[in-house]
């Protein structure tokens, strides 16, 4: 085992608040510590970025920190550029827009590189949609699978929720997907026309926000259930069949 090079900077892994909130709420003091200390950071979106720097470390001048752009544009070679300050001794950060870095966000692909040059990281504790969702589920945390975006083809999409519902009943594995919030009543509705009535659907919107919204229930009670309050609000969406006998479920 090749030993890491302790003369090196770290590459640290920075969660950031889900939503307009102040990051003292959802960040541990250590690890606001950490962003008042870093200068340099790797960022998905700078505006964003400059807003949560500005809540976190207020006494920092804007103008001391550099940022480096991480996000569809951004190749493979200006990636590894990056981590050349950790070389020099330099600690380099990584922010997300919301959430995890690396976890249904950019960054999977830095960390990779910098364990290709023994380049410690150093995952931060922070809030994570799907995490969270999870645990308010009530479904598997043994056995899930996250799917990002369900297919826009109708056709695709349709055999995406049927082949994930029959996952969740064979292997008793919880399904996970995001959506665009305009389009949350859109999904809910495929999922009450291609879904059992007896399988399980839960959907947690405003994640650790003062608006936090998370419930459980079978397709047969989402049927009648009005969920225009729903729209335009971030949300993620669960499926489970392993609880059917959960009398709270029936319809």
């Amino acid at each position: 085992m090749t030993e890491r090079d302790s003369s090196m900077g770290g590459l640290y892994l920075i969660p950031t608040p889900l939503g307009d909130q102040d990051p003292s709420e959802v960040l541990t003091p250590h690890v606001l510590t950490l962003v008042q200390r870093l200068r340099h950071l790797v960022v998905e979106n700078e505006k964003s970025a400059r807003k949560f720097l500005k809540a976190a470390a207020p006494l920092v001048p804007q103008s001391e920190w550099i940022l480096y752009p991480m996000d569809k544009y951004t190749d493979t070679e200006a990636l590894k550029s990056y981590l050349e300050v950790c070389t020099k001794g330099i600690d380099l950060g990584v922010l997300s827009e919301a959430g995890c870095p690396g976890i249904a966000d950019p960054g999977a692909d830095l960390v990779g590189y910098a364990h290709q040059r023994q380049i410690s990281v150093y995952p931060l504790i922070g809030p994570s949609s799907l995490l969270l969702a999870l645990m308010g589920s009530g479904f598997s945390g043994q056995r899930f699978v996250f799917h990002g975006y369900l297919p826009i083809d109708k056709a695709a999409r349709k055999a995406g929720i049927k082949q994930a519902e029959k996952t969740a009943q064979t292997a008793g594995e919880t399904q996970m997907w995001i959506e665009t919030p305009y389009r949350n009543l859109a999904l809910l509705q495929d999922f009450c026309q291609q879904l059992q009535e007896t399988t399980l659907l839960c959907i947690a919107c405003d994640l650790s926000l003062p608006t936090q919204w998370i419930q459980t229930k079978s397709i047969g009670l989402w049927k009648k259930t009005d969920a225009a309050f729903l729209q335009k609000r971030p949300a993620i969406f669960l499926v489970s069949a392993g609880q059917l006998k959960r009398k709270d479920f029936s319809f």
